[in-house]
């Protein structure tokens, strides 16, 4: 994870996500990390509400830190839901990646595709307090489930590593 003083420290990006109200869970390499696990990563991936209005707000909330989407097209693009599902259709796109050109090397990646629907995730988050900012995690079963479905080999070894943890973990 990137430094706490960083231009983009995933705290003042799930900071800034809080500050905007977006229902968002993190996923990802940050959440294995937060919920115990030792590996690194260098992008954020958060999974939000794929309502309309959550994503504008979570679209306003990155580029207002200077985040720009990867692809060449608006920001607010990825909240049309017919655009999205045809992104996701034709050209297997299953997050929406944000940069800064200045910090390239850190993106901010949105997950659009519902491995675990989003409503009933959410009331199985964990939830962490980190240096004073409210960080909803995926919980692990649900977490493991959405690893498991995309299969790559980090996500198979991050598995493996949730299944490591003591019991209870999730307090």
């Amino acid at each position: 994870m990137t430094s706490p003083e960083s231009r983009h420290s995933i705290l003042k990006i799930l900071r800034a996500l809080n500050q905007a109200k977006v229902r968002y869970l993190v996923v990802g390499g940050v959440a294995v990390i937060l919920h115990g696990v030792d590996r690194t990563t260098r992008d954020l991936d958060v999974f939000p509400a794929l309502d309309r209005a959550n994503l504008l707000k979570a679209v306003g909330a990155l580029t207002k830190l200077g985040f720009r989407p990867m692809l060449p097209v608006p920001a607010q693009t990825v909240a049309d839901r017919e655009t999205r599902d045809r992104w996701i259709r034709e050209r297997n796109l299953k997050v929406f990646s944000f940069i800064d050109s200045e910090d390239p090397l850190h993106p901010v990646d949105l997950m659009v595709v519902e491995r675990v629907p989003f409503e009933r995730a959410w009331p199985r988050r964990v939830r962490r307090l980190l240096q004073g900012v409210r960080v909803p995690l995926m919980s692990i079963p649900d977490l493991v489930k959405m690893k498991r479905l995309a299969g790559r080999d980090r996500d198979l070894s991050d598995i493996r590593s949730l299944r490591k943890l003591p019991r209870g973990q999730e307090k």
